[in-house]
């Protein structure tokens, strides 16, 4: 049996089209002019910061998104304020650099009405240092790389794990966690939990059956009042299907 041909569509508004076109590579980034840009002062002994934390990852936000390195970076940062009549200073390739080690990362996200409903989950990553496409064409293992910080020697393969919490409601991702492979689901837990903003309620947290242990129910008590006396715990951590209800 003869497959079917593939149906064909005519342009016939060229002129909707080709400007359709030309917008997708229009470029428009909008700067709050009421974003703090430089860090208030902490109190902290040393010398203080310049810049605060939304300036830096305003800096690594571009650099990411047009796939910049750190010096050309600072030039287009600096373009970018020029343009929106911005007299801000600029850091330094080598600030970027120190800061983006130990930068919190804030995620930006829209908040829905009523408590926040959490679903909790990991998944694996691996880094691979030749690639998959070599490995599947030449049958080769890609040569193993080592990350800096992680106690194992070079030119091993790094397998990590992504623990992420997730809004039910607007699909955001609201904290993020990266651990080692052979880390527990259980212990990463209350950090995630301790990424929410204080006074922002929770009202459930689903997750399966790896996040039923001791550690993971006191954690919840601590943001969630205790359930009802006739409710069932089951597989989960609290609730049908692993689901912690208030």
């Amino acid at each position: 049996m003869s497959e079917p041909s593939p149906t064909r569509y005519r342009t016939t508004n060229w002129s909707s089209y080709t400007a359709s076109l030309c917008r997708r590579g229009s470029l428009l980034i909008w700067l709050d002019k009421d974003m703090i840009w430089l860090a208030p002062p902490d109190g902290s002994p040393g010398r203080p910061a310049v810049f605060s934390d939304a300036a830096i990852q305003f800096c690594l936000t571009i650099k990411v998104l047009f796939k910049l390195p750190l010096r050309q970076t600072t030039g287009m940062v600096a373009s970018l304020l020029k343009l929106a009549d911005l007299d801000w200073a600029v850091p330094d390739y080598t600030t970027l650099c120190r800061r983006q080690k130990a930068l919190a990362v804030q995620i930006p996200y829209r908040r829905a009405d009523g408590p926040l409903n959490l679903l909790v989950d990991s998944t694996g990553i691996k880094f691979l240092g030749d690639g998959e496409w070599q490995a599947r064409k030449h049958g080769v293992q890609g040569r193993r790389q080592s990350l800096p910080g992680n106690g194992l020697p070079a030119n091993r393969e790094r397998a990590r794990k992504v623990h992420l919490a997730m809004d039910t409601a607007t699909s955001h991702i609201r904290a993020v966690e990266f651990t080692s492979s052979s880390d527990g689901d259980s212990r990463v837990l209350p950090d995630l939990l301790d990424q929410i903003p204080e006074g922002e309620d929770i009202g459930t947290v689903t997750a399966d059956g790896a996040y039923a242990t001791r550690r993971c129910h006191t954690e919840l008590m601590r943001w969630m009042p205790p359930p009802p006396r006739h409710h069932v715990c089951h597989d989960g951590l609290v609730g049908t299907e692993g689901r912690a209800q208030r």
